[in-house]
């Protein structure tokens, strides 16, 4: 029988095989991996920015409506005293708006109740 010099034989070269397809193997999951990662983190990345940008506009209406209310409130007693005191409809609708400010806020109880004796002196 002849033996082979330096040789590895069918065995040797098959595992040799399977070694180098495990390791591509592997190295392929993990880049998967790695991609699947980045691109997660991307879409976090937009969805975060989507939500600041939402909660910006909130807060732009909200100022903007704080600052009709404020406004409505300023014109709201200089309205009341111009109108004269038996103005019959006219002052059903100032003490409708006044409600409406209190309502929302734009009036605390004090001032409703100053405003509210104002119009029905």
């Amino acid at each position: 029988m002849m033996r082979r010099r330096g040789g590895r034989g069918v065995v040797g070269a098959v595992a040799t095989t399977a070694v180098v397809a495990g390791t591509a193997g592997a190295v392929a999951h993990r880049q998967q991996q790695r991609w699947a990662n980045q691109a997660a983190d991307q879409q976090a990345q937009v969805q975060a920015q989507q939500q600041q940008a939402e909660v910006e506009e909130m807060q732009r209406q909200m100022e903007a409506m704080q600052a009709q209310q404020v406004a409505a409130a300023a014109a709201a007693p200089a309205a009341a005293a111009a109108a004269p005191a038996g103005a019959g409809p006219d002052l059903m609708t100032q003490l409708n708006q006044l409600a409406q400010l209190h309502q929302a806020g734009a009036l605390t109880d004090e001032e409703f109740a100053a405003a509210k004796a104002k119009l029905l002196s």
